[in-house]
């Protein structure tokens, strides 16, 4: 229904209609910023070398939520973010343009799981290792 609504508000046009459902989502996500994150996982990514590692604690309300595709996906994704840009903070890390896609940035990425899925999801610790 969110999506026929969308197109006819805006008027048949396809990408117009994706922003405005984007749009809604965000404002969904920002809603559910507040609500407390008690389970989650743990990803990590190895680079190929073998000489760099990135880690990181991905929270949510559920396990169920963890055990979805699209909050494992976003956690593999996040730990490969850390492993290749080597963010000195939180703050930076979500600032960052998200290495497949430079037209987003990490807090996108998050906020787009957090729509698709209706729970808060936030990144806890996260870390970077390498062999120098």
């Amino acid at each position: 229904m969110d999506i026929k609504r969308a197109l006819e508000d805006s008027g048949g046009n396809i990408e117009k209609a994706k922003a405005l459902l984007q749009k809604q989502g965000f404002e969904k996500a920002d809603k559910k910023s507040g609500r407390e994150t008690g389970d989650g996982l743990v990803f990590s990514y190895v680079h190929s070398t073998g000489k760099v590692v990135g880690a990181v604690v991905l929270k949510c309300e559920t396990d169920f939520v963890a055990k979805t595709d699209d909050f494992q996906k976003l956690g593999r994704e996040i730990a490969m973010q850390v492993c290749a840009m080597a963010p000195k903070d939180l703050d930076a890390l979500l600032s960052q343009a998200y290495i497949r896609d430079v037209s987003k940035t990490i807090e996108t990425l998050v906020k787009e799981v957090i729509s698709k899925t209706g729970e808060n999801i936030k990144i806890g610790e996260f870390a970077r290792l390498a062999v120098n």
